[in-house]
């Protein structure tokens, strides 16, 4: 039988809650001030309670002084401490303040007692969550702190093996995969495991400067080779020499700089801009891209030989979707990298939760995932993430419906269909990329029924 304390000093409302939470099946105990609540919280002969529901003004100590007590107290601050706030100033900064103090929940008053006890339930919801999340985690393992790329799937064994062979090599690689896939992780482990090692590691993102900038960012310029050039600067291969240049976004180059840079890889030499003596190099090259290439080469847009001269060894790494498998071992490491605070331990999440996760198609690859975590981390306050916690955004964003708790809020069954109906209209228009007549063909709709549902929805 779960223990409930119900602390506050009007003995009225304790009887009132008493006698309907009793009447539910709980055990109830009562205080009428704040260090009563603190040494319940601090017993340890068994009648320590499950739960608090706490009056925000008491004499002596106010709820929220007893929160900072008990979160003090707490061996270093517990994330979430089983106390619910009642109170009759239902203002921001009360709110804020209770959550920020580690209260589970705030409920005003005056309350409604089904109110009370959905608060109540969905404590213990969250508290029986607890051994499925233990268990899930043993399942998980421990992962070496020192792991870059994570994953048990075939598809990430092939990029290891690939790794291994020509990690100590000095052969250009070039690395291709979606956005997010961690083709920057690759290049960090190539350079660490290669004789390489022990010169500098310089990255360059080809995307985020414009052609007139690139080549000097690459090659350096003289003094007064263009107007600001007010002394000479060596640019990113010089700097890598006897190490390595990581060139990301490869396939965002221009004809022009694809040229030049052919020739690096050639000669390993090259001028700085405005310069006419040859700067020579020892640089392993590796770069990547989420493009095809072979695409960019039949289009125009990206030098076939160029191509030849990067591919001398390429690592494909697959998207998310494609590794589901993955996806418990990567939010397990991500759960461990990404705390709530310094001091806290690394926060669970239960098993609907990751079945939400393993369910989404991941556009933004294992980069989205990460900061889907580190997101649900800081809203669960280092707690249990569960379901609510777990929201996507953008054109592919899926809104998760929990029927459970919609019902229990007393949702009808008409409004929860119309609900699911909305959502499955708003997602017709994503898939057909808003056009009309082809979302409600998709839904099997009449186009005039299908306006008017638009137009019901606010679509």
């Amino acid at each position: 039988m779960q223990r409930i304390l119900i602390a506050d000093d009007d003995a009225a409302i304790r009887g009132v809650l008493r006698d309907f939470l009793e009447d539910e099946g709980f055990e109830v105990a009562e205080a009428d001030n704040g260090g009563g609540v603190l040494s319940a919280l601090n017993s340890s002969n068994g009648s320590r309670p499950d739960l608090v529901l706490m009056d925000v003004r008491m004499p002596d100590k106010s709820g929220l002084d007893v929160l900072r007590e008990a979160k003090a107290g707490s061996d270093g601050g517990a994330a979430t401490l089983p106390v619910v706030i009642m109170t009759a100033f239902g203002t921001s900064n009360v709110a804020i303040d209770a959550i920020q103090l580690g209260a589970y929940d705030y409920i005003t008053k005056p309350f409604n007692l089904d109110h009370v006890l959905i608060t109540i339930q969905r404590f213990f919801e969250r508290q029986s969550l607890s051994e499925q999340v233990e268990a899930l985690s043993t399942r998980l393992g421990e992962r070496d702190p020192n792991e870059v790329l994570i994953g048990n799937s075939a598809a990430m064994q092939e990029v290891y093996k690939t790794i291994g062979r020509v990690a100590r090599s000095d052969a250009t690689v070039l690395v291709t995969g979606e956005t997010g896939t961690g083709k920057e992780l690759v290049a960090t482990i190539l350079h660490n495991s290669s004789s390489y090692a022990r010169g500098p590691l310089v990255k360059v993102n080809c995307a985020a400067l414009p052609e007139t900038l690139l080549e000097s960012e690459l090659f350096g310029h003289e003094k007064g080779a263009f107007t600001g050039a007010l002394a000479q600067r060596k640019g990113r291969f010089e700097m890598a020499n006897k190490g390595t240049i990581f060139l990301d976004e490869v396939g965002e180059m221009t004809l022009s700089t694809q040229k030049k840079l052919l020739r690096v890889l050639q000669e390993r030499e090259f001028e700085r801009v405005g310069g006419s003596v040859s700067v020579k190099i020892d640089t392993r090259v590796i770069s990547a891209t989420n493009k095809i290439l072979a695409v960019e080469i039949e289009e125009g847009r990206f030098r076939e030989d160029l191509f030849y001269r990067l591919n001398i060894i390429s690592i494909y790494l697959p998207p998310l979707r494609d590794r589901r498998d993955d996806i418990p071992l990567l939010v397990e490491h991500f759960l461990h990298k990404h705390r709530y605070s310094a001091s806290a331990g690394p926060s669970r999440i239960s098993q609907g939760a990751m079945q939400m996760l393993m369910d989404y198609d991941w556009p933004g690859n294992v980069r989205q995932l990460e900061n889907m975590i580190e997101r649900a981390t800081v809203l669960a306050q280092g707690g249990i993430i569960t379901e609510e916690y777990i929201t996507f955004s953008g054109a592919d964003s899926r809104q998760f419906i929990d029927v459970a708790q919609r019902l229990r809020k007393g949702t009808s069954l008409n409004d929860l269909l119309a609900d699911v109906e909305k959502q499955a209209f708003s997602e017709a228009l994503t898939q057909t990329e808003g056009d009309r007549v082809a979302a409600a063909s998709l839904l099997g709709v009449k186009l005039p029924e299908f306006q008017q549902r638009l137009a019901d929805f606010g679509l």
